[in-house]
């Protein structure tokens, strides 16, 4: 049954709005519970990111299957979450007994019971890719209406997501902010100097030992009482 597109929005703007509102892991969570409901024959999903030198981090997932599908992807470098994730924005499978995209991982999931596959790029940040994966037990599940529920429910993940990393790179930020202001008035305490003079001195050190700005505030500031 075709899902009504009042309830759709409804859906759509109930997660919108807790985006805002919770951690990462609860609105992931929320996404891929909701993959389950809005779109017919969805029996596993989660969302995959994969980092650099060939890590990757299986989030929110639905069932415990999905770490064993993810990991198949990443230890043969193929598949559908691993295509969306690095090049496509979808990709779908509609039956895995005969998809010859993936010649290793195929085989592999159908000995699991699953035979299709539909996965949406993430768009997040920096150095990392990501994907929202939906698999199911049956053949030739999902049509275009699936694919744009999918579209939707992954632009919400990649904003909780990129709204966590930002959180995380402001809390970075001002963290490193307040230690070398501490550092800072340790110096201009010890040396009666201003706070333009006692930031020179800081730089200064940094250059002259090799080491980083914040690492040579938080040594003065630990050796504060010596």
């Amino acid at each position: 049954m075709k899902l009504q597109n009042h309830d759709l929005a409804m859906r759509m703007a109930e997660l919108a709005r807790v985006t805002a509102l919770r951690k990462v892991d609860d609105v992931l969570a929320d996404v891929t519970a909701t993959a389950k409901e809005l779109i017919p024959g969805v029996d596993f999903a989660g969302v995959l990111l994969i980092g650099k030198a060939g890590s990757f981090e299986t989030l929110a997932p639905t069932n415990e299957v999905m770490f064993k599908l993810d990991e198949l992807q990443m230890r043969f470098n193929e598949g559908p979450c691993v295509e969306a994730a690095l090049d496509e924005i979808v990709v779908r499978t509609d039956d895995f007994r005969n998809e010859p995209r993936f010649p290793n991982y195929a085989p592999e999931v159908v000995k699991l019971g699953v035979l299709s596959a539909l996965s949406f790029k993430l768009y997040t940040a920096d150095r990392t890719a990501g994907a929202l994966n939906l698999f199911g037990h049956q053949p030739n599940l999902w049509d275009s209406e699936a694919e744009s529920i999918g579209m939707i429910l992954a632009a919400h993940a990649a904003a909780a997501i990129l709204a966590s990393r930002e959180g995380e790179q402001l809390q970075s930020a001002l963290s490193t902010r307040d230690r070398i202001g501490q550092a800072k008035g340790i110096i201009m305490e010890r040396f009666k100097i201003d706070d333009v003079r006692a930031f020179s001195m800081l730089r200064q050190l940094s250059q002259d030992t090799n080491t980083k700005l914040l690492d040579v505030a938080q040594r003065v500031i630990d050796t504060r009482g010596e």
